[in-house]
């Protein structure tokens, strides 16, 4: 009896230090129809089928999908608060694609994206940057502009950067829906394969900052 209670004083003593440690870390994806899932059924959206890749590489984590359809970066960070609660340990921002469709000046998408980045950095959130490439049809100087911000945010703010969101997926008609802008499932499964080395050490630097 008498072990039986000293166990379980021990258990309740060290069990927060336990429970801290394999606490899953909670990620929150930023983005716009690319990565909420248009056009697909929720659990073939990027933010489902990334957990369901990290989990199965024994990583505990729970993402929320803060996708909405249509949103530029300026309206990302006009729903910043809401979308990315206190106790979030990390972001991944995916914004700018509609930016680009819609040739939004490249100086108010890196307004945008920076805003984003101090608010979320002034928070203690990790963040990463998912970058996009403009489309060709605005000229090459235009591209020069866009193209550039996302390296530079990420150098300017020592934060983890995926080159381009749809690696391996843009342009390819098998791996889109008819639209050719969104991809398939299967094309998420492409983002998502390709996308996980970066996303292993994102979630590497954040549960290292927790010990």
């Amino acid at each position: 009896m008498h072990i039986a209670v000293l166990m379980l004083a021990f258990m309740t003593i060290t069990n927060p230090a336990w429970a801290d440690a394999t606490k899953p870390v909670t990620l929150v994806v930023l983005g716009d129809s690319l990565s909420a899932g248009l056009g697909l059924p929720a659990q073939a959206a990027f933010p489902q089928k990334l957990q369901k890749s990290l989990q199965a590489k024994g990583i505990a984590v729970d993402i929320t999908n803060a996708g909405v359809s249509g949103d530029t970066s300026s309206g990302g960070r006009d729903r910043l608060d809401w979308s990315v609660p206190d106790g979030t340990d990390g972001v991944i921002v995916e914004l700018g694609a509609n930016d680009a469709l819609r040739g939004v000046d490249p100086d108010l998408t890196r307004a945008a994206l920076t805003d984003i980045v101090q608010r979320l950095k002034a928070r203690k959130i990790a963040v990463m940057l998912c970058g996009m490439l403009a489309p060709p049809n605005y000229g090459a100087d235009y591209a020069a502009r866009f193209n550039s911000i996302y390296p530079d945010l990420a150098k300017t703010f020592d934060v983890p950067l995926y080159p381009f969101f749809l690696d391996g997926v843009a342009a390819d008609a098998k791996l889109n829906q008819a639209d050719g802008i969104h991809p398939t499932a299967e094309g998420v499964d492409i983002i998502v394969a390709n996308i996980m080395p970066t996303a292993e050490a994102f979630l590497g630097a954040i549960t290292e900052q927790r010990r």
